[in-house]
């Protein structure tokens, strides 16, 4: 089964809280793969706004983000631009 990773500093004001995390979580549901969140010691569901939000991750952080499943790739570059791009938000 492909599997696709990427380290992302979080760059956005807040951080992966409540508007984040939720976008995060949404687009992360759209893929078929399996995809898991880490900061640090710790890691998530990236489908759970529970999971998301536990991890606690600031603006300056790095977080991994590994897909395992057929579209590994397009879900790890999704949600790359998504963090790239500061989940929209206005600065």
């Amino acid at each position: 089964m492909p599997i696709a990773e990427i380290h992302l500093v979080i760059t956005n004001k807040v951080g992966l809280y409540a508007r984040p995390a939720r976008l995060l979580v949404q687009t992360a549901a759209q893929f078929q793969s399996q995809i898991r969140l880490q900061r640090g010691e710790q890691a998530a569901n990236a489908k759970s706004i529970v999971g998301v939000l536990k991890l606690g991750a600031i603006r300056g952080e790095t977080i991994i983000v590994r897909a395992e499943g057929e579209d590994a790739e397009e879900a790890v570059k999704t949600l790359s631009d998504l963090v790239n791009r500061k989940f929209n938000e206005e600065e």
